[in-house]
């Protein structure tokens, strides 16, 4: 199981959401660059980071920041939060992003999806973040009524490699991943699906390699102590 440590970054600060809530926001860790660095020493392989102001506004509120923690990291990075046009996704990868992680332009704008893909694919990841099996967008807080499973199918049919899937009433909450949903979208498609949301301890990382899955983002728990990057 490959862990991938959360930074979620919000007016520069790391910080952690409750169920996507915006109103419910709670500081943890260092300043990013020295949190990086203890991710990096802690032996993270790959480090994912979110500019949730981005998710907000649609546009990449925190590019100098995050270019900057890209520049001075030397595991790979994977980005998502206001991705939502070619120039956006050209800057992270120059910037030394080796994964963008598109979301709502995924749902809302398929053409600049397909345009990514010619000259990007490799570089990019496709985020389905639910709530009731519904896809959530715009930093989680407008719901849609597509569905899931067949979001995922569609983005397989496009040449997708790679799905970050994230039950949003598990994320941050510490109580568990929705397994029988991270189930449901692994055996659909046969992207790489990587678990997010709710992973609290050892246990936990267990049971979704059990389904399959070989990546996981932990957030909470990895600045609780409660998952630690080398594990026993």
């Amino acid at each position: 199981m490959k862990i991938l440590p959360a930074m979620d970054l919000i007016d520069g600060k790391c910080v952690r959401l409750y169920q996507g809530d915006f109103n419910q926001t709670t500081q943890v860790g260092s300043d990013p660059e020295s949190q990086l660095q203890t991710f990096i020493e802690d032996g993270a392989e790959i480090v994912h980071i979110v500019d949730l102001d981005g998710a907000r506004s649609g546009k990449p509120d925190q590019l100098e920041l995050i270019s900057k923690l890209c520049a001075k990291s030397t595991v790979p990075i994977q980005i998502g939060g206001g991705i939502r046009n070619l120039e956006t996704v050209k800057a992270y990868v120059e910037a030394g992003a080796e994964r963008v992680v598109i979301g709502t332009a995924a749902v809302e704008d398929e053409d600049f999806l397909k345009e990514a893909l010619k000259d990007y694919k490799k570089n990019i990841v496709i985020g389905i973040d639910a709530r009731n099996e519904k896809v959530a967008v715009s930093g989680w807080e407008t719901e849609t009524e597509v569905d899931y499973i067949e979001f995922a199918k569609k983005m397989e049919e496009l040449g997708i490699e790679t799905i970050v899937f994230t039950d949003i009433s598990k994320d941050g909450t510490m109580q568990g991943p929705n397994l029988e949903q991270l189930k449901k979208i692994n055996d659909a498609v046969g992207c790489k699906i990587v678990a997010s949301g709710g992973i609290r301890n050892e246990a936990d990382l267990d049971a979704v390699a059990q389904l399959g899955i070989e990546e996981a983002i932990v957030g909470k728990a990895m600045y609780e102590g409660t998952v630690k990057l080398r594990r026993s």
